[in-house]
Parts: structure tokens; C-alpha cells; sequence
């Protein structure tokens, strides 16, 4: 995979998953993709994240995971970050009843490929 060129991200992404595996597997297919990366393992520490740093460009964030899902982090950070672009992962087929979404979604496992195309989808719908 091509790194996107430096004038075309400067974003700094946020990964959020309760799994340590797979949030440092996300950082590094970033990173290696040209990307910044942070990562918060819970949603509580993702908006503690977002409360301290306003150069989060966009956060990428598992749906399951205890305490706080996907839909609840990424409404919450809604609240303090109005805009911010928000992919949910998820390895659901159909989310759960009562989980209305409406979040671009990444399904699990993804490859490289499939998260750039996400992240650059989600980050050209933004800027426009």
C-alpha cells in the first residue's frame, strides 16, 4: 500500500477498541498508511482523549465493547467534537436491535485496503 502523501492527511486518528490486539494492529496499518494515530481501549478513555485534544480528525471505534458501545462513544464525542467523523467497526452483520446507526461502518476483519478506503471515504465526506 501507497502512504497518502503528507499535504493530503495531516489528520490524527483515534482508535478505539477494548481488544489491545486489534487497536494496535489498527495503529500500525495507520501509521504505516501515513496516518497519526492515538488509541483509548475504552470509550471513557476515548473522551477523556477528546476532552484533552481538539487535532482528533476523525475516530475509528469498535461497536462492542463493555460500559459504553460504538453508537454511545461516538454520540458522546458528537457532543464534545460537533462534526468529527466517526467510522464504527464492527463484526456484526446487522448491529444488535435498538442499535440504530447510521455511523459509515468497517466490518471485521478488515485488511489494510479496506480500512484506507474507509478512512479516505470518511475523511473526503468531512472535508467537503
Amino acid at each position: 500500500m501507497q502512504p497518502i502523501p503528507a499535504q493530503q492527511r495531516g489528520d490524527l486518528l483515534l482508535v478505539v477498541d477494548d481488544d489491545a490486539l486489534i487497536t494496535l494492529n489498527t495503529v500500525d496499518l495507520l501509521t504505516e498508511m501515513g496516518y497519526r494515530a492515538l488509541e483509548a481501549y475504552s470509550g471513557a478513555e476515548a473522551l477523556e482523549i477528546l476532552r484533552q485534544r481538539q487535532d482528533v480528525g476523525a475516530m475509528i471505534t469498535d461497536f462492542s465493547m463493555p460500559g459504553m458501545t460504538g453508537v454511545q462513544l461516538a454520540e458522546a464525542a458528537r457532543g464534545l467534537h460537533p462534526g468529527l467523523p466517526i467510522l464504527l467497526a464492527t463484526g456484526y452483520a446487522e448491529l444488535p436491535d435498538g442499535a440504530h446507526c447510521d455511523f459509515p461502518r468497517l466490518e471485521k476483519p478488515f485488511r489494510q485496503e479496506e480500512l484506507a478506503r474507509k478512512i479516505e471515504a470518511l475523511l473526503a465526506r468531512a472535508a467537503s
